[in-house]
């Protein structure tokens, strides 16, 4: 989110694009390569409205190594101080050029994942919890400062297959980061956490207070996080608005400290619709894509990786 609150960028880099109809399709058929279904997703918002990228491409366009990943025309690299973003990309659905460059500068960076499932087939790891990120586009001309946040989310199993829903926020306040996770498993299950980091990324679990639902978006999705008793969270904004997944920025009190946070609400079970999936090739064009199942040498778990930085 930029200092004055007006603009924000979203980018993630999948690979093994968790959202992808081709990637479900796929799975159909033993073995499935999940490096043949990268995409990097970038939303760039700002007042005059936002706009959006996600092309998925195939194995032989995305190239990693120890310090830099390509997908396509964008790349990330990592020099030991920041992590920097080259971006180029055609949005949708109206197609307009997305060029420009994003650094990340963590105050600090973790190593330690959290498990999110019982199975222990899905984590949570946040890199950097607090970043300052500048952001220079050429297409469209754009240039700002501001914080962000850094995670990865991992995992060896679709995520419908193991959960029902989610919802996560995260904020900062003078005592540090907080986030803010909660997820429900097919079976039941309640995984429920508020985390504080402080500067140095100690990590403080703090106790959860009253669980409020948010006004549910356009499509119905449920919106709901955690406050401190006899306050009130409030929806100041919904980013993204879609069948089964909504971005959005609210205003709560946690540990007693007045937050603005980034909220996102995902329905797996909507997600696993098949009219759903149907609508996602409108969003999210593919090249190189092939009906055939492709081989993988390396695994044939149809491992999920995606790794996501929210500002």
């Amino acid at each position: 989110m930029s200092d004055d609150g007006q603009q924000a960028i979203t980018i993630i880099a999948m690979l093994g694009n968790v959202f992808s109809p081709y990637y479900a399709f796929a799975r159909r058929h033993k073995p499935c390569d999940p490096l043949n279904h990268c995409a990097m997703n970038v939303v760039l918002y700002g007042p005059r409205g936002k706009r959006w990228a996600m092309t998925e491409r195939p194995n032989n366009d995305v190239q990693r190594t120890p310090t830099q990943l390509n997908i396509g025309p964008s790349s990330v690299s990592w020099d030991g101080e920041s992590l920097t973003f080259a971006i180029e990309e055609v949005c949708v659905p109206i197609p307009t050029r997305l060029k420009g460059r994003v650094r990340v500068f963590p105050s600090a960076t973790a190593n330690v994942a959290t498990k999110l499932h019982p199975s222990g087939l899905h984590f949570w790891l946040p890199i950097a919890p607090a970043a300052r990120v500048e952001v220079e586009f050429e297409r469209p001309d754009n240039t700002w400062t501001g914080n962000g946040y850094l995670d990865c989310n991992f995992g060896q199993q679709p995520l419908e297959d193991a959960f029902e829903r989610w919802n996560w926020a995260r904020g900062q306040t003078t005592s540090g980061t907080v986030v803010v996770y909660d997820v429900e498993t097919r079976d039941g299950n309640r995984i429920s956490f508020a985390r504080l980091y402080d500067q140095r990324l100690q990590a403080k679990d703090l106790k959860l207070n009253v669980e409020a639902n948010l006004p549910s978006t356009h499509w119905r999705i449920s919106r709901r996080t955690n406050c401190d008793p006899s306050t009130k969270p409030r929806l100041v904004k919904t980013l993204e608005d879609t069948p089964f997944y909504a971005r959005s920025i609210i205003e709560t009190t946690i540990a007693g400290a007045p937050i603005t946070m980034v909220h996102e609400s995902l329905s797996l079970r909507r997600f696993a619709n098949p009219i759903v999936r149907a609508m996602l090739p409108f969003r999210m064009p593919r090249r190189g894509y092939s009906m055939r199942p492709t081989s993988s040498t390396v695994d044939h778990r149809s491992d999920q990786i995606s790794r996501k930085m929210k500002v």
